[in-house]
């Protein structure tokens, strides 16, 4: 459905995206952030999916910067690269300064939505609250959220995460809905990952629960 493009941050800095575009008119845009495996096949078909429910959906490939054309799979050996990829060869603020193109190449197509699944769930809370030409924001199981808790959405904001989830504990999710009143805390019976039909915590009925509320917040925010 999708083909890979080309996009170009404001240091020049030029790096791959995979875009899915809807039949017929599009509703809106959303900006996909990956998880730690990179572009994949399961970030490219979140795309074709937002892509048949009418979105013009675009994932930067946001390793770039450190890798080109990272495409990871779920296995223990992968997850330990993705993790170094993420933590150790990325800039947070050169990844921003690609989120931030990836939006305004976006923003020229109609509003901006941002939806980012664990590393992409800590973006999208970055992006939430630091960045400019964003409609709404839904993060799923975000790690490092509880570290930046500090900071404020400027946007409307709704986080997913299972309650089965090792990786982030019920106290921290606690303590996020506590602080942000006005963001939307979404709870599910299930564990990290419950999104991702690729990986052994697949859960269906958080998936489907998640992304029919996903669509709902789009339709309602990207509208006003």
């Amino acid at each position: 459905m999708g083909n890979m493009i080309q996009l170009t941050a404001g240091d020049g800095f030029e790096f791959g995206a995979y875009q899915a575009d809807p039949e017929g008119e599009a509703k809106g845009t959303v900006m996909v952030i990956q998880e730690i495996f990179g572009v994949n096949q399961h970030i490219r078909e979140v795309c074709d999916g937002y892509a048949r429910q009418g979105y013009i959906a675009v994932a930067p490939a946001i390793f770039d910067r450190a890798e080109k054309g990272v495409e990871l799979s779920y296995e223990e050996d992968a997850i330990a690269r993705g993790a170094v990829l993420a933590r150790q060869k990325l800039k947070m603020e050169n990844t921003m300064e690609d989120l931030q193109a990836t939006v305004n190449y976006l923003g020229e197509s109609g509003p901006v939505a941002v939806v980012g699944y664990c590393f992409g769930g800590l973006l999208t809370w970055l992006c939430a609250c630091n960045m400019d030409g964003i409609g709404c924001a839904v993060g799923y199981y975000g790690g490092g959220i509880i570290g930046v808790n500090d900071q404020e959405p400027r946007i409307p904001t709704m986080l997913n995460f299972g309650n089965l989830d090792e990786h982030i504990p019920i106290s921290d999710v606690e303590k996020i809905d506590a602080a942000h009143p006005d963001v939307i805390v979404n709870l599910y019976d299930a564990d990290h990952g419950f999104n991702c039909d690729h990986r052994a915590s697949f859960n269906q009925a958080a998936a489907d629960l998640a992304l029919e509320r996903t669509l709902k917040f789009f339709s309602d925010h990207l509208a006003s």
